[in-house]
């Protein structure tokens, strides 16, 4: 392309770009509503520049400037026609900030040195297998339609803070951004009031750094908002007062620090609100985050700390396999109870583990008893009648091993009622010149302890009703003392 066929802005980016220096086409650097890129379609021949002059600026063999880095930075323009790059090498970074786009840029395949779109209007982005050797920008950029960036490689950080993708109501066939098998050497940052209107898809991607969605606005109503799947990140996920508005998708993600998402609204009321199965992450917060709308699906996940308060559990959970080394923050046995009590699965045994060991970790052993015998309850429904029997009689009993104070309390019930009762009627001696004096104390110990003998049982026997009363004394104490072996044997073998 000839210098000759450019209009007089073409001409001064034209001749801007050999010596690195900017064209800024604005009226004022924060420009009025109608100076906005929102408003750029408005814009005239003035503020206007060809998307072919910007592709020939940037493949052409231009001379360098003495001393001066070639560069693209233009603001404030509209691109007319598609900006099309694919494939191309292009050494010199690329800033068009503030622009409007009136075609969808392709970047297919192409290697670039740097590129920043922030603050610009874009129908869409097509960078399918782009690469950038150094930093990917959208900051506060709108973009109306899919950014694909399947594959990409960026070697610097990648900038979404308050960037806007996708249009309320719109219905897309695909992510409306797409970061699918993407791999980023250093922080993705898509913060600050990021939103997307339908599904982020990062599935697969290898960044480096820090991922930070704080305050991030992700809808995508009865579909997935965030679709994470084996995501691999180099540090801490934090997603602090993250909203959103569908499924959020971490199976088998693996995070060696913080998965925060303190604060966050999850919504997804027909299926899993939060899926994070196989999640091997090293804290896993939910501090003070809203109840969640929809199942949370944490099965088979490896955490070293699982904040997450009570009130925060949907009514339905996942947690078979689920395990952690320690649950804050710490609150009533029976208050953590109820989240297990919601598993769709039925009677999971290693989520009652997890939580008795968690409790024991900090000394709670009442906390951690009250768990064990919540865990042989609930098992107890599982199991054929006369096995549901014995169960009841070692709940009410000892408490399955876990009360034993109970024991001590029927034990002494038992023999106050035992001791009265012969003291009114005096068993008869067997043989009355041979026989001991008589003690109704230990006449009813003799009945309830089958082991221990003092004598009186031998001697005496009881007549009628009362002889009856003492088969009963027999049998009952036969019954609470296996019950207490087999309850004290289950709390032994636990420690």
């Amino acid at each position: 392309m000839e210098i000759t066929e450019l209009t007089d802005v073409e001409r001064r980016v034209w001749e801007a770009y050999p010596k690195g220096r900017t064209v800024d086409l604005r009226e004022t650097p924060d420009d009025g509503p109608e100076g906005a890129p929102e408003a750029g379609a408005a814009w005239g021949p003035e503020r206007t520049v060809r998307a072919e002059v910007l592709r020939g600026l940037l493949l052409g063999d231009h001379a360098r400037a003495d001393g001066e880095v070639p560069l693209l930075r233009l603001m404030g323009a509209r691109i007319s026609g598609r900006l099309d790059l694919r494939y191309a090498e292009i050494a010199a970074p690329i800033h068009l900030w503030a622009c409007l786009f009136e075609e969808i840029p392709d970047l297919y395949g192409a290697q670039l040195r740097q590129l920043n779109l922030g603050r610009s209007v874009l129908p869409g982005l097509h960078a399918i297998a782009l690469r950038v050797d150094g930093s990917l920008r959208l900051t506060r950029s709108r973009v109306r339609g899919p950014v694909r960036l399947g594959g990409a490689r960026i070697t610097g950080a990648v900038f979404l803070d308050r960037a806007h993708v996708g249009e309320a109501g719109a219905v897309y066939s695909e992510p409306v951004l797409a970061l699918n098998r993407v791999t980023v050497d250093d922080d993705f940052q898509a913060d600050g009031g990021f939103t997307a209107h339908g599904q982020v898809r990062m599935d697969g991607a290898v960044i480096t750094g820090n991922i930070t969605f704080d305050d991030a606005v992700l809808s995508d109503p009865g579909g997935t908002a965030l679709d994470a799947s084996n995501l691999s990140g180099g540090t801490d996920f934090h997603a602090m007062r993250l909203t959103a508005r569908g499924r959020v998708n971490l199976r088998g993600a693996r995070i060696p620090g913080q998965l925060n998402l303190a604060y966050a609204r999850l919504s997804h009321p027909d299926g899993d609100a939060l899926r994070a199965s196989s999640l091997t992450v090293g804290e896993l917060w939910l501090r003070e985050a809203a109840t969640i709308e929809g199942r949370v699906n944490l099965r088979r996940s490896h955490l070293d700390l699982l904040h997450i308060a009570s009130g925060t559990w949907p009514d339905e959970v996942r947690l078979d396999g689920l395990t952690y080394t320690t649950l804050d923050p710490h609150e009533p046995a029976a208050r953590r109870l109820e989240a297990l009590e919601r598993d769709t699965d039925g009677f999971v045994p290693s989520a009652y583990e997890q939580l008795t060991a968690a409790y024991r970790r900090i000394g709670d052993d009442a906390a951690a008893r009250t768990v064990q015998l919540a865990k042989q309850r609930r098992h107890r429904a599982t199991l054929a009648w006369y096995a549901r029997v014995w169960g009841h009689l070692q709940d009410v009993t000892v408490g399955y091993g876990f009360r034993p104070t109970r024991a001590a309390v029927w034990l002494l019930s038992l023999l106050l009622v035992g001791a009265v009762t012969f003291a009114l009627r005096e068993p008869v001696a067997l043989k009355p010149d041979e026989a001991p004096e008589f003690s109704p104390v230990f006449y009813t110990l003799d009945l309830l302890l089958p082991i221990v003998e003092f004598g009186q049982e031998k001697a005496y026997a009881a007549r009628g009703a009362y002889q009856w009363f003492g088969y009963g004394l027999v049998v009952t104490g036969w019954t609470l003392a296996t019950t207490i072996a087999a309850g004290i044997t289950r709390s032994i073998t636990r420690q």
